[in-house]
C-alpha cells in the first residue's frame, strides 16, 4: 500500500552503473562508463508515476578502459571537462506506459548544451535489503546524437570510414534507496 506524501530516493552508487556505447570504425562498439555520479528521485508515496528525477555525472570519471582515449574524451575535442565538468539530467515527465515500462523525458546537459531527450525506464522491482532499507531498480536506455551537444570531433579513415559514430546509446542501471522521512 502506497504511503501518502512525498518520498525521496537516492541512487546507491555501489549497485548502479552509467554506461554509453559508441560505434568505432562502424564495425565494433566501444563501451564507456562514468565512475562518479549521483542522482535522486522524488515520488508521491511509493509510485514512480510522475516522479521528479535529477542526475549528474563527473566527466573526469569517464572510463573506456583505455587511458589515452579517456584523456581525448575529456579534452576540448569532446566533453571539455575543464570547462564543463558535469553531465546533468533533470526530468520534466516520468510517465508509466505499462506495468514495467516508463517514458522519461527531461533536459540533458553536456558541454554546456541542454537538449530535451526521451528515455525508456524499465522497472526491475522492489525489495527490502538485509538492513531494512527499501530499494527499487530501474534499467534506463536511450540514444542521443553527440553532435547535438557540440561533441563534434570527427575523423575519417583512408578508406572513408567514420572513426566515431554520431549516435551514442545510453544504458543506466540504477538501484534507488528510499530515504527516511
Amino acid at each position: 500500500m502506497a504511503t501518502q506524501g512525498k518520498t525521496s530516493w537516492v541512487i546507491d552508487p555501489t549497485h548502479s552503473e552509467i554506461q554509453f556505447k559508441v560505434k568505432h570504425l562502424v564495425i565494433s562498439t566501444v563501451t564507456g562508463s562514468f565512475k562518479s555520479f549521483e542522482g535522486s528521485a522524488e515520488t508521491e508515496g511509493d509510485s514512480f508515476e510522475g516522479a521528479s528525477v535529477q542526475f549528474s555525472a563527473d566527466v573526469n570519471s569517464i572510463d573506456t578502459n583505455m587511458e589515452q582515449r579517456d584523456a581525448h574524451l575529456k579534452s576540448a575535442d569532446f566533453f571539455d571537462a575543464e570547462n564543463h565538468p558535469k553531465l546533468t539530467f533533470v526530468s520534466s515527465s516520468f510517465t508509466q506506459k505499462d506495468e514495467e515500462t516508463y517514458e522519461v523525458v527531461g533536459d540533458l546537459t553536456m558541454r554546456g548544451v541542454t537538449k530535451s531527450v526521451t528515455l525508456t525506464a524499465t522497472y526491475g522491482g522492489s525489495m527490502v535489503d538485509f538492513y531494512g532499507n527499501s530499494k527499487v531498480g530501474f534499467e534506463i536506455s536511450g540514444k542521443v546524437n553527440r553532435k547535438d551537444f557540440n561533441l563534434n570531433w570527427s575523423a575519417v579513415t583512408e578508406a572513408g570510414g567514420v572513426v566515431v559514430s554520431d549516435d551514442v546509446k545510453l544504458y543506466v542501471n540504477v538501484q534507488l534507496v528510499k530515504q527516511a522521512s
